[in-house]
């Protein structure tokens, strides 16, 4: 039996929502504010490194990112939510372009100084999240930073989802893959009372690339 793509119910949702921010349930229009604090608090320097977004969705962070002087790639899976970043930034200098996060093109492993990943491992089944995360680890270079924003569950029995949020236990696995905790923030959603998300920064070491 085959089973379907742990990331295929993307293209259908966006090709749907035909221009329609609104019927994307976790589009914004607006960056993440996590990640303005965290460009806000470093004051990086403008132009420096390549910085790549997991899962761009409609493209907000990318664009931020691009702002702050970054080199920017955005990847997506699904063609239409490419296509419409490219729509939204038509202007702006940063690469969209459709990419499987399980079938990464070889020249980005190791290759990027900031990687930004929000709410995409979270949106895959439990059993394929090892293997994301992995895949997500791989993109960074050696003493580069990795950002992850995701929900929090407090218990590890499978949640009802899409998305399925993460545990503290399956966070920690980009720790076994030699991402080191720089700073962590946990801190509930405003309009919730028990959605809490987290906010991890991490900062790969220099073997890596060799793990």
């Amino acid at each position: 039996m085959t089973h379907p793509h742990p990331s295929s119910w993307f293209e259908p949702l966006y090709a749907q929502a035909q221009g329609d921010a609104g019927q994307v349930p976790w589009a914004t229009l607006k960056p993440n504010p996590r990640l303005r604090e965290w460009l806000d608090q470093n004051r990086l320097v403008r132009g420096e490194g390549k910085a790549l977004v997991v899962g761009c969705g409609l493209g907000d962070d990318a664009q931020l990112l691009a702002e702050r002087g970054y080199e920017v790639t955005g990847f997506d899976i699904s063609e239409s939510a490419i296509q419409w970043c490219q729509e939204r930034f038509s202007d702006s200098n940063i690469t969209f372009t459709v990419a499987d996060l399980f079938e990464l093109p070889s020249p980005w492993i190791y290759s990027f100084d900031l990687v930004f990943e929000s709410i995409t491992v979270q949106a895959l089944p439990l059993e394929v999240r090892q293997d994301a995360i992995a895949q997500i680890s791989q993109l960074v270079k050696p003493e580069g930073t990795l950002l992850v924003a995701t929900y929090l569950r407090p218990t590890p029995e499978p949640p009802q989802g899409p998305p399925w949020p993460l545990t503290l236990e399956e966070l920690a696995y980009f720790e076994t893959l030699g991402m080191d905790v720089v700073q962590q923030h946990p801190h509930r959603k405003r309009d919730s009372a028990f959605q809490q998300r987290i906010f991890t920064e991490y900062r790969a070491g220099q073997n890596s690339e060799k793990k």
